[in-house]
């Protein structure tokens, strides 16, 4: 089957995660008729969006990252009336484990950071931590922290349903092309090659994810966006897991949990994994992980693997998304959420489709995200990275 695609776009998408489906939402909301949104694999959100946790949170260690949760987490709460497709937003809340007294005085910080910006984090002792998950062993916990607004969402209807609504409001969406060039000329976007013909623009947005940098490479920039692989499992169901079990996290093993169905989902991050493009089972590393999952939560024991798969995190050096234009006129990014991109996607597509009609975000200011931070050595670390 042959694909036709328009010879012109005045905005031209690439990548159809749930960056890319929420900009081509957002401009056609904002409307601009003329949006084309490109797509690589045979459906949309199948990239790293399809492929994470689905987890929603307002504990970050940085102002900004706390701000886009604050601006993008409202978006999933009116999802439904808005956009007409409800996208599973769950509450179930987000219990940080800390066993380490480093991360002690670290997240008490994080803690005081939050409650200053209207985010009411509460801070638990270790016995607290042990009352709050009773079915799992934490006899190592020295204090955590939860906010039971933080929650989970699914990635497939949030992309899905922006994808469904860009659509109706006149954008082009289109699966199963690939961009293989992208011409620039006296320093600006001027078009780009697809495996499905050339196409005429002179606005491009690199919403890739993990393919970020390469697409960066077609205009001579250099993005840092690295992608580095990360699994999980589900399990069968748990009888005895409770129906109001927190998304856990053990912060010192990068080991978390949270209900799936009637069973548990886990991952645990490698710190050994060299970063690459291979989306394959490490089969080895799952043993690692479940053994670690097991150790802390003894009735995994008992549960059979339901499903596994691995995706890819787009992490930066600082571990904060990058937003906005970029050396090349017409060429713009956003990228690089280092784990956390979903449940900023509602309020990234916002902000750049700000960003290509008028000059800047204005919703929020994240002109500190600009790609150009990383050359001035202007990096805003992020500590709540899993």
């Amino acid at each position: 089957m042959s694909i036709e695609l328009p010879s012109s776009a005045e905005v031209i998408i690439i990548g159809g995660g749930v960056m890319g489906a929420s900009t081509a939402y957002h401009l056609a909301l904002a409307g601009v008729k003329d949006v084309l949104l490109l797509e690589r694999e045979t459906y949309f959100g199948q990239g790293a969006t399809g492929r994470c946790a689905g987890g929603v949170r307002y504990q970050f260690s940085t102002e900004i990252n706390i701000r886009l949760s604050l601006a993008s987490f409202p978006m999933l709460e009116r999802f439904g009336e808005e956009i007409g497709q409800d996208c599973s937003y769950r509450k179930c809340g987000y219990l940080f484990v800390l066993t380490r007294p480093e991360e002690v005085q670290i997240f008490k910080e994080n803690v005081a950071l939050q409650r200053s910006l209207g985010v009411q984090t509460i801070w638990l002792s270790g016995e607290e931590v042990r009352d709050v998950a009773p079915n799992m062993r934490f006899e190592d916990a020295l204090a955590g922290t939860i906010h039971m607004d933080d929650g989970l969402a699914d990635p497939n209807s949030v992309v899905m349903g922006y994808i469904r609504r860009a659509r109706q409001l006149g954008a082009q969406t289109q699966t199963e092309v690939e961009v293989t060039g992208i011409e620039v000329i006296s320093g600006r976007v001027s078009g780009l090659h697809t495996s499905a013909g050339t196409i005429r623009g002179s606005a491009v947005v690199n919403a890739a994810g993990p393919w970020a940098g390469l697409i960066g490479e077609m205009v001579g920039i250099e993005i840092p966006i690295t992608p580095i692989r990360r699994q999980m499992v589900t399990t069968s169901p748990l009888p005895d897991l409770p129906q109001d079990f927190p998304f856990v996290i053990d912060f010192a093993r990068s080991l978390y949990f949270h209900r799936e169905g009637e069973g548990v989902l886990t991952g645990m991050s490698n710190p050994d994994e060299k970063p690459g493009f291979d989306q394959r089972i490490d089969p080895a590393w799952e043993l690692i992980a479940m053994e670690a999952a097991a150790e802390r939560m003894p009735m995994l024991e008992h549960a059979g693997r339901l499903n596994g798969w691995a995706g890819l995190y787009e992490v930066t050096p600082d571990a904060h998304p990058i937003f906005g234009p970029t050396a090349v006129e017409g060429f713009w990014i956003v990228g690089g959420f280092s784990g956390h991109g979903f449940m900023h996607g509602p309020i990234a597509g916002k902000l750049m489709s700000e960003f290509i009609l008028e000059g800047k975000a204005q919703t929020l200011d994240v002109s500190m995200l600009d790609l150009a931070r990383f050359k001035e050595r202007r990096l805003i670390h992020e500590y709540n990275v899993v």
